[in-house]
């Protein structure tokens, strides 16, 4: 009986999880005007029409866009990640905990106090107005760094790091060799958080980029209509197509996702 009602709440759950995605696609299937009169529930005939609008705006290029930018930002900011993680969590240098702190208290600012900061940098060095900007702010990517120290520092055993020393391993070769193997679920789990935060950015892009043939996705859609007429429901076509490598992501990697979140939540 319990278990009968445990599975009618999580369906119930993911139904009720699922019919925004629902509407969404639904949306997408409908004339934009008719969008005002309520709520579509079953699919219309405009899809076609959606279509077509959402790819003569230039789509595919925006979409190549949105996956160089996510693609880019995901080996950007686990490389750096992963080195200061391992720095901090493995060896004992002047200055390790005052790192550690700054990248905590870093964590605390909102991103906003350093935007103006930060394009003013970019222009100053060449690369206003196009896609680098939003894509070199993960090489500091402060959250990252502190996930993967408390990644390395519960999963990875000093002794084992010494053993390798001992063996006469040099020290690229225990971090290729031992490191990168046994940390492979945090990577995973960052790689999935960056790539899905980059995809959504809104306010970087927004604010950095002022031409459209270097937009990505969420400038391209909040920007989609023709001159005088806003058209949501082809803005609707183009969230759809936009999600769908978001879903294939993270079903392909929801089982490393999960396991990389709870590493060292409980420790033997």
């Amino acid at each position: 009986m319990k278990a009968a009602s445990m599975w009618f709440c999580l369906i119930v759950i993911s139904l009720l999880s699922l019919f925004p995605f629902y509407i969404m696609i639904v949306m997408g299937t409908h004339y934009s005007e008719d969008l005002f009169k309520g709520i579509p529930i079953l699919p219309g005939s405009y899809l076609a029409e959606n279509l077509r609008t959402v790819l003569q705006a230039d789509f595919l290029k925006v979409y190549g866009n949105s996956l160089l930018v996510s693609i880019a930002s995901v080996a950007l900011a686990t490389l750096t990640s992963t080195l200061i993680g391992y720095a901090v969590a493995k060896f004992d240098f002047r200055g390790r905990k005052l790192l550690q702190t700054f990248v905590i208290i870093t964590m605390m600012v909102p991103t906003q106090v350093g935007l103006i900061g930060y394009i003013i940098e970019m222009r100053h060095l060449g690369v206003g107005n196009t896609l680098w900007p939003v894509i070199l702010v993960w090489a500091a990517f402060p959250f990252g760094a502190f996930f993967m120290i408390q990644f390395m520092r519960d999963s990875i055993p000093n002794d084992l790091l010494e053993c390798a020393r001992i063996d006469g391993c040099s020290e690229p070769g225990i971090f290729v060799r031992i490191v990168l193997p046994i940390i492979k679920p945090g990577l995973a789990t960052l790689a999935t958080l960056v790539f899905l935060w980059s995809w959504n950015n809104y306010l970087l892009p927004l604010v950095t980029i002022n031409k459209s043939e270097w937009y990505t996705l969420p400038i391209f859609i909040s920007n989609l209509g023709i001159v005088h007429r806003t058209d949501y429901a082809a803005r609707m076509t183009a969230l759809t197509m936009t999600t769908i490598p978001v879903l294939i992501l993270f079903i392909l990697g929801s089982k490393t996702f999960m396991k990389g979140l709870t590493a060292g939540a409980v420790k033997g």
